[in-house]
């Protein structure tokens, strides 16, 4: 079944490659994606609070509630990739790529409210359950409107991270994450109606304890997005072995001796590089400077046009 949603939803995809792409195309793509996804949470949410009511089942309203969240969740993307996009100008040198990051910690932040809320609900009706309240068997239109958001948000939560990595958008990608959590509650949806209406009785324990399990799951995935885009906001450097390529990149041309100093950072989904170069003291200005030029052509090969690349040459006997 998996396999199949990834070939459905990939129908409706284009093959690019992640920093090669210009910030037109790339903007295009992550777009579309986060519309589409927007119209499918739209027409879920609308089913879940129907099924909610009509089968009396306080998780399914709850899960609604969840699905509500996901079309915030989904503004937020659309606003964060549009500045993003933004071309640099006088106020910012450096482009609108940290809208984009701002965007994955605001998502990061509100899974994590979400996860409070679900573990609110799910440990009042458990207490409760304790105390010898009893909790409501639900209908069985709930049981299908939970399988209907599994398969559609575990679709939708494919297609966007494919498009998240070949772009290289976090923002879309914490998205995509909203969209699988969406799914993950709603596994825990099901298996606590489907254990109520098929066992009954103090079975119905099922559905506020798998929301408490699921809310666990969100908890992590919160924490690990709003953990890097953070790093991200603190100028954190890239990876080690992100620097190690753009050191062989640079020891590749010729001229471009013992790189050194070499300082990284993300700027959205684009990278900046700011790098010493050295090279014979004697060499005149026109030659240095054609070094430091074919550099720059290879990194941005490497990393795309949109890299910010910053080359300064030393003599090698200094």
């Amino acid at each position: 079944m998996d396999r199949w949603m990834n070939t459905f939803f990939y129908q409706i995809s284009f093959c690019h490659t992640g920093w090669k792409m210009n910030s037109d195309e790339r903007s295009r793509d992550a777009l579309r994606a986060t519309w589409i996804g927007f119209t499918i949470n739209i027409v879920l949410t609308i089913l879940k609070f129907i099924a909610g009511v009509a089968g009396r089942s306080s998780a399914m309203i709850a899960d609604a509630v969840h699905s509500l969240s996901d079309i915030a969740s989904d503004l937020a993307v659309i606003f964060g990739i549009k500045a993003a996009n933004k071309p640099q100008d006088d106020d910012h040198d450096f482009g609108h790529g940290k809208y984009e990051t701002l965007v994955t910690t605001f998502i990061g932040l509100f899974l994590f409210g979400v996860a409070i809320g679900l573990v609110y609900s799910s440990s009042k009706s458990l207490w409760g359950f304790a105390n010898g309240e009893s909790i409501p068997r639900p209908g069985t239109i709930a049981v299908a409107a939970a399988l209907l958001s599994i398969f559609l948000k575990e679709g939708i939560y494919h297609y966007t991270m494919k498009v998240a990595k070949r772009v290289d958008s976090k923002a879309l990608e914490a998205n995509a994450w909203h969209h699988r959590t969406d799914s993950l509650s709603s596994v825990g949806v099901f298996i606590g109606i489907g254990g109520a209406i098929i066992l009954g009785g103090d079975f119905t324990i099922l559905d506020p304890l798998a929301a408490l399990i699921v809310s666990m799951l969100i908890f992590k995935i919160s924490f690990k997005l709003v953990k890097e885009s953070v790093l991200e906001l603190t100028e954190a450097s890239l990876d080690r072995k992100t620097e190690e390529r753009i050191i062989r990149i640079i020891s590749s041309v010729k001229g471009a001796n013992r790189p050194h100093n070499l300082r990284t950072r993300r700027i959205g989904a684009y990278i900046a590089i700011d790098v010493h170069v050295k090279a014979p003291g004697r060499m005149i200005l026109t030659d240095a400077h054609d070094i430091a030029d074919r550099v720059e052509k290879e990194l941005k090969k490497e990393f795309g046009e949109d890299t910010y690349v910053y080359i300064h040459m030393d003599p090698e006997d200094v």
